[in-house]
């Protein structure tokens, strides 16, 4: 058994200061040390994918631009494994934005646990092994914690992909919490919505939308993520920009991302393409971005009513008011409709004091012949990074 502190602080010596994840009780101790120390950073997210979503945004982020730490770890009970299989899948693995991940093994053979475990627990090794993801048991001797990390540090770096400890029962002793450091309270907000109730083919189409968020994103100091499907393909039609990266897979895990690359580039403003099917998909990380989110992020989300690029299925977006779930769960303003001169509004709004959102309504359709990227989710990632390594505003958020 090791105490948390030897873990903790021999991973800060090595660059690693930014925690996320969903609480587990072998993982209280780190939790509770993370949690108070001013210059090391948590965040609680609402479900393990998107703790290693904005893992992977706190990487692209810090290796873009910062000298001194910036290595993220994930941390997750094996229960919410399967939550994680898409953005370590599919982001992680992709777009090769390596984290640490601590992964609780409940259900080990041999150990007696609650029902719940008794699949995942056995299963938990080839999970990993399935996923190319290497690992190896949790240290628990204090001399064991350096070398442990030094061997996730040369996968990590040497590949681009996760490396996994996965902590057995009783593997850290307890650590007492005396300030949960919590995020700030954020006031509860009014959304506004202000459609004009024009029929669909009245609708701006995403060509019109995305040509007025390009106008108002300057290469200098704003970066641009956009969402799964088409969305990424038709901005990428529009104009391949360096400051640009196309998500592909991890669907919903655009956010969690966007937010991780907020908070380690506060001096760039970060604009997060949604799609209606992306967010309803994780709702839970509007109350997360609300809470943690700062202002230099903003949240744009073109709302179709549809699945388009998978033949146009319908969503449930229509029943929803986006705006009001934003306002409701603390972003600094949340306005919604149907016309796209909303983005020009927001862009021109003053910085606030948390993330702003937009959610226009959309017609439903794509242009004819519409490209996919020739740029590989590697080398827009690379680029996209080697940008922001020289690129950001002083200033912060426009």
């Amino acid at each position: 058994m090791i105490e948390a502190a030897q873990f903790v602080e021999a991973a800060r010596e090595r660059g690693f200061d930014w925690y996320a994840g969903v609480p587990c009780s072998y993982l209280t101790p780190f939790i509770n040390y993370v949690l108070q120390d001013r210059k090391l950073h948590y965040v609680s997210a609402a479900n393990e994918g998107d703790a290693v979503a904005f893992i992977a945004g706190i990487t692209l982020g810090a290796r873009g631009g910062q000298e001194n730490g910036g290595r993220g770890v994930t941390m997750m009970q094996n229960s919410g494994l399967g939550n994680a299989v898409s953005p370590l899948t599919s982001l992680t693995w992709t777009f090769r934005l390596p984290q640490l991940l601590i992964v609780t093994w409940r259900g080990q053979p041999g150990v007696p646990d609650e029902p719940q475990h008794q699949l995942m627990g056995p299963i938990t090794p080839a999970m990993f092994d399935t996923m190319e993801i290497p690992w190896e048991t949790f240290p628990t001797e204090a001399d064991a914690i350096g070398p442990a990390l030094d061997r996730a540090i040369a996968h990590m770096d040497a590949t681009g992909r996760p490396y996994a400890l996965v902590m057995q029962k009783g593997s850290v002793a307890p650590y007492e919490l005396k300030d949960a450091g919590r995020a700030a309270k954020r006031e509860k907000r009014e959304s506004r919505d202000v459609s004009r109730g024009v029929s669909s083919d009245a609708l701006p189409t995403r060509n019109e939308a995305l040509q007025r968020v390009i106008a108002h994103t300057p290469l200098d100091s704003t970066v641009v993520l956009a969402s799964t499907g088409f969305c990424g393909r038709e901005l990428y039609a529009i104009d391949d920009r360096p400051n640009q990266l196309y998500m592909v897979g991890s669907m919903g895990c655009l956010t969690p991302f966007a937010l991780g690359l907020a908070l380690a580039r506060p001096d760039l403003h970060v604009v997060a393409l949604d799609g209606d099917g992306a967010a309803l998909m994780r709702m839970g990380v509007f109350a997360t971005l609300g809470a943690y989110g700062p202002a230099n992020l903003t949240h744009i989300l073109l709302d179709n009513g549809a699945h388009d690029s998978t033949g146009g299925q319908s969503t449930v977006s229509p029943e929803v008011s986006f705006a009001g779930v934003a306002a409701a769960c603390g972003y600094a303003s949340a306005v919604e409709g149907d016309d796209v001169s909303l983005i020009d509004e927001l862009f021109a709004s003053p910085q606030l004091d948390g993330p702003r959102f937009v959610r226009v309504a959309i017609r439903r359709g794509t242009p004819d012949g519409l490209p996919r990227p020739t740029i590989t989710p590697p080398d827009v990632k690379t680029r996209l990074m080697r940008h922001i390594a020289i690129s950001g505003s002083n200033e912060g958020a426009r």
